[in-house]
């Protein structure tokens, strides 16, 4: 890890090493020894990949399991561990294994990453999330292995359980099954469903809850807010998918089937991107449902996108306080602070602005109906990876508004904006105050 500049803002570094790594890894994917059939991949199809994985999205172009060869399924592997972990941990990860000093610039751009508010903590968080990362990746990896052993031999049973857990793990959403197939040929196992199922869900609430919880003391407001709007979620996500869909596309399904279905599909709109049904045959009711899920997305310091379960909690606790005619915010028993209030309704505004555009020129510039043109967005945005079949049949425009809407996502939309914004100077010289009307 490079020794970089205290002048230059943590967030601006963040975006531009996001950056690199995509563009790293787009070469790479556009070489020929990373195609199945030996041809160089068209480099676009190859950087969108490479962002997609690196913003763990999962949205492609290319049949992954079918296109690419074994070199290029790695680099996708280690893309896909690199943007859930996010590039900054993943390099000060090598920093420990040589066992060199961190500077305290890199300390800083650690707190920004991680959300972590003391610098001596960073090591200590660093060493707990990469044992974590370890332990649930490999169990969840020997799991899938025995389960697809009988069917696909020890070779592709290696390759398709540990693709699946580190791809699961991290929010990713990239699959092997050929045909853009996602996990549908899998809607009714219950190891693969409650594997791949788990593994999002602990990769989605954030290292520091994962850390919180094993310590098996008491919990921090953070680790309660995530698991409480988590929970809340998920069980609003399955009720809500199996009342739209029990005559549509669970029909064809087992009562016991369509709750697993059911449930898959509520897990999966918090940016993991598989899906085990055809979300091209979904009622508009649904796609705006999972719309509505994936804007919301994973929790803070985890490996998915979105606006965030605890920004969506706040905001919505926010709203309630304000029709009660309460002046705070209050969460289990805690006042918020008024600036991180204000930061949530910031991120929740710039969410939409930063999906309103994608839409508007995504109709202007694909010839396709505006559902599945608007799930896209919501999708990339999300960082969450499903969609309604249209990805491989966008236009050149459309791929690169995907690209962009992924990467904004990805790194937040208050970040990107940090990172471009210009300084200016504190000025101690407070304006009068005067009223406007509202509402």
């Amino acid at each position: 890890m490079l020794r970089l500049p205290l002048r230059l803002p943590p967030s601006l570094i963040i975006v531009v090493s996001f950056l690199a790594v995509i563009i790293t890894g787009a070469i790479l994917l556009s070489l020929p020894v990373s195609s199945a059939n030996g041809l160089p991949t068209n480099f676009l199809d190859a950087y969108f990949t490479s962002n997609s994985a690196t913003c763990v999205t999962g949205l492609v172009t290319l049949d992954t399991g079918v296109h690419f060869s074994l070199f290029g399924l790695i680099v996708l592997l280690i893309l896909i561990q690199i943007g859930g972990l996010g590039y900054l941990t993943f390099s000060t990860f090598l920093v420990l294994v040589f066992r060199r000093k961190m500077f305290v610039s890199e300390k800083l751009m650690m707190m920004e990453a991680l959300n972590i508010y003391s610098a001596q903590d960073v090591l200590l968080v660093l060493r707990r999330i990469f044992r974590i990362v370890f332990w649930i990746e490999g169990v969840g990896a020997l799991i899938l292995f025995l389960r697809f052993l009988p069917e696909k031999g020890v070779s592709q049973a290696v390759l398709y359980g540990v693709f699946h857990a580190v791809s699961a793990f991290n929010n990713a959403g990239f699959s092997l099954p050929p045909n853009f197939a996602s996990l549908t040929p899998y809607a009714t196992d219950w190891v693969v469903n409650l594997t791949v199922t788990t593994l999002i869900i602990i990769g989605g609430i954030g290292f520091l809850v994962i850390a919180d919880i094993l310590q098996f003391k008491r919990w921090s407001l953070h680790t309660k807010v995530v698991l409480a709007t988590t929970l809340l979620l998920l069980m609003v996500g399955t009720i809500g998918f199996f009342i739209l869909e029990y005559n549509n596309t669970l029909s064809p399904l087992a009562l016991r089937h369509k709750v697993l279905a059911s449930y898959f599909q509520a897990v999966t709109p918090r940016t993991a991107g598989f899906n085990t049904l055809d979300l091209g045959k979904i009622v508009p009711a649904s796609a705006i449902f999972i719309m509505f899920l994936m804007f919301i997305g994973a929790s803070p310091g985890g490996t998915g996108g979105g606006i965030k379960t605890t920004t969506f909690a706040l905001v919505v606790l926010t709203v309630r306080g304000v029709l009660r005619n309460c002046r705070d915010t209050i969460v289990f028993n805690r006042r918020i602070p008024p600036e991180t209030v204000r930061r949530s309704f910031t991120i929740v505004i710039l969410g939409l602005v930063a999906i309103a555009f994608p839409i508007f020129f995504m109709t202007v510039t694909e010839k396709m109906p505006l559902m599945p043109l608007a799930f896209e967005v919501f999708s990339a945005f999300g960082t969450v990876g499903l969609s309604m079949g249209i990805t491989p049949f966008l236009s050149p425009i459309g791929k690169v508004i995907i690209i962009v809407t992924m990467f904004i996502g990805r790194v937040g939309p208050l970040t990107l904006l940090l990172a471009l914004a210009l300084r200016q100077k504190e000025t101690r010289i407070e304006p009068p105050k005067e009223g406007v009307s509202i509402g």
